[in-house]
């Protein structure tokens, strides 16, 4: 891989409150708007959606390849990612916090730390985590497909893990 290497999009608005963004690497453009709270269409993405979307992936991927440097075996990995806005009267709109919610699932109960530590890493590692200024937590859940762990608070049937 190259010491250094750009990425590129563009965006540009359509008509109304809608526009299009493309990249060189995907044929397909996406269609975006405004956010419905201040007037954008319904069942488009915004661009806070698209931020949100990017750290997501950002998260995923980076996991992927430490859980790979590190030989450990999971099941599956989902994150969710919420992001709250506040509107300020001088500066607009800001986000005031973001939310890193993995949910990692391991095939044995001896997993569930190796994969705490994992995500933890994962979150000082990720690109996009780092690129932002806003504050983010990191809320990990950690499961085993076999059994809850005692001593670890259940949450929707699987171990939520503080940070």
């Amino acid at each position: 891989m190259p010491a250094e290497y750009t990425y590129r999009v563009s965006a540009w608005w359509t008509s109304g409150r809608t526009g299009l963004a493309k990249c060189e690497s995907s044929p397909n453009t996406i269609h975006f708007s405004e956010a419905v709270e201040v007037g954008g269409l319904q069942g488009r993405w915004t661009a806070e959606q698209l931020m949100l979307c990017a750290l997501a992936g950002c998260f995923t991927t980076t996991f992927h390849e430490v859980a790979r440097a590190a030989k450990f075996d999971y099941t599956d990995l989902e994150v969710e990612i919420e992001g709250s806005v506040r509107r300020h009267r001088n500066t607009g709109c800001n986000f005031s916090e973001i939310l890193i919610r993995p949910r990692l699932t391991v095939s044995s109960v001896e997993d569930c730390a190796v994969g705490l530590n994992l995500l933890r890493k994962t979150k000082a590692s990720c690109m996009i985590s780092r690129a932002l200024s806003v504050p983010q937590t990191l809320e990990p859940t950690v499961e085993s497909d076999k059994m809850p762990v005692e001593g670890w608070s259940n949450h929707d049937a699987g171990m939520k893990i503080g940070v």
